[in-house]
């Protein structure tokens, strides 16, 4: 087994829905373009609020991907 290197970026996803969409959200979009996405990492959750009521969450994480040589 050898050795891996990763490489991590920091996204923000959003979603009307709830947090784990805005998660997929961010996910899905980076693998369009990001090769090798392996894990992600929770770094903060936040959101808008209207009427009293959740209106928008905004969920930043970071997606780490293997280097290929």
């Amino acid at each position: 087994m050898k050795d891996h290197v990763y490489k991590l970026v920091e996204l923000t996803g959003t979603s009307t829905t709830s947090i784990e969409d805005a998660v997929n959200t961010a996910i899905k979009r980076a693998d369009k373009t990001i090769k090798n996405l392996c894990w992600f990492q929770v770094v903060e959750t936040r959101g808008t609020i209207e009427k009293g009521k959740v209106h928008h969450w905004q969920v930043t994480i970071k997606v780490g991907f293997t280097v290929k040589d």
